[in-house]
């Protein structure tokens, strides 16, 4: 079992990585991580109640971390490994990847806070209905990201991010943790 190892300004969180179930994207960020890609990121953006439009259609509560689309340049094609090949649906805890378009990623995933089936494959909140990849879970350190996504603000990009010193990758033999 692959873990992410996600530091940040308040606390450490462990994502199991599902890499039988989404291989392609799981190597993705475990090769951001293990090239200290992902180090000097931050949580950057929240999705909560309080900053979406009471008329969307589509409102979701998740926390995204690592690269903002916003100042990131760098753009990876990978092989988009939908909810419906994978089977791992955007319940509570459930780690996806942020894309721009369909099979272009930026170095930054989002941790659903609560069930998201907009987000699955055939879901509303893309329009090209391929939905995100989802590729892991928030194993260790749920509180941590509870008290971050409680950091919500008024709009979905933070004024000031919380930092993400350090994203590590650790390889446990089976049995082990």
């Amino acid at each position: 079992m692959t873990e992410l190892l996600v530091n940040t300004a308040m606390g450490l969180f462990t994502v199991a990585l599902h890499q039988e179930r989404a291989p392609t994207t799981c190597a993705y960020f475990a090769n951001l991580a293990r090239n200290g890609e992902l180090n000097q990121s931050s949580i950057f953006r929240i999705l909560s109640t309080s900053n979406q439009e009471e008329h969307d259609p589509c409102p979701i509560h998740i926390v995204q971390v690592g690269r903002s689309q916003l100042y990131g340049s760098d753009r990876h094609t990978i092989e988009h490994e939908s909810t419906l090949q994978t089977g791992i649906s955007h319940t509570r805890w459930v780690v996806s990847a942020a894309r721009f378009d369909l099979s272009v990623l930026y170095g930054s995933f989002f941790i659903c806070m609560r069930d998201e089936p907009s987000l699955d494959y055939g879901g509303a909140r893309q329009a090209d209905g391929q939905g995100f990849a989802a590729f892991g879970e928030v194993t260790v350190g749920r509180d941590v990201v509870e008290a971050i996504f409680n950091r919500a603000e008024g709009s979905d990009l933070l004024q000031n991010g919380i930092a993400v010193p350090t994203i590590g990758l650790r390889e446990l033999k089976a049995g082990s943790r």
